[in-house]
């Protein structure tokens, strides 16, 4: 099973995904594929890093990986890939052909995935080039897990919206 939750900024989707994955995990701890760079030596995004270690305390075997998220997935398994916003922001360097492989590629494993996007795509379009780029990314992706994934929300304040 594929699900996607997305949704603006603190809208809640981590904790309605983390629950949606401990749900469907049939009773195994399931995987938290953790895909921020801290690499950035950003101080907020290191506490809002913390904050979701708390938040999902020991539920989960936490697996970072930043850039490749077939190497990690195996079959038979439960993931939360959280969140596929810092997925697409690692990759920026690469083109749009190589993530939507790497999408293909995750498509085809037997395991229950379930994503997290940044809905970023509701805006003005950015005046810089690596913005477009970015959220230009974030719509081309997010179509794509919409069609690979069996159940999509979008999340506000909190509360989850099946619109799949």
């Amino acid at each position: 099973m594929f699900v996607l939750y997305f949704g603006g900024q603190k809208s809640g989707k981590s904790k309605l995904a983390e629950k949606k994955a401990l749900n469907i995990s049939q009773n195994k701890k399931p995987f938290y594929i953790a895909t921020y760079n801290n690499s950035y030596n950003d101080n907020e995004m290191e506490k809002r890093v913390l904050k979701h270690q708390k938040q999902r305390k020991n539920n989960f075997i936490t697996i970072e990986e930043y850039l490749n998220l077939p190497k990690v997935i195996k079959k038979n398994k439960t993931y939360l890939v959280d969140c596929i916003s810092m997925w697409i922001l690692n990759n920026l360097d690469k083109k749009e052909y190589k993530l939507l492989k790497q999408l293909k590629q995750l498509s085809k494993i037997k395991a229950n995935i379930v994503f997290v996007l940044n809905d970023v795509n509701s805006g003005i379009i950015p005046i810089d080039k690596i913005s477009r780029k970015f959220v230009d990314l974030t719509g081309i992706i997010g179509q794509k897990l919409v069609s690979i994934c069996d159940e999509v929300y979008e999340v506000k304040l909190g509360i989850g919206i099946k619109i799949k």
